[in-house]
């Protein structure tokens, strides 16, 4: 399976709860589904919650070519 590289910038809500406006990450996947997923993986880890936290990114996940 190929990759594509995804970008997302802009606010990350937890829990229905915005803690971030202006958040800045990169990932690669194969399905921007699973882009999403690893998003929400790196910020969890990034505030040191369990990678069950209901996190929600509110802007647009990008495909970078």
């Amino acid at each position: 399976m190929e990759k594509f590289k995804y970008h997302y910038h802009g606010p990350v809500c937890v829990f229905g709860r915005c803690v971030s406006n202006n958040w800045d990450s990169d990932t690669w996947a194969v399905s921007s589904a699973k882009a999403k997923s690893n998003f929400a993986y790196q910020f969890s880890k990034l505030l040191n919650r369990v990678p069950q936290s209901k996190i929600e990114f509110p802007g647009q996940i990008t495909m970078v070519n």
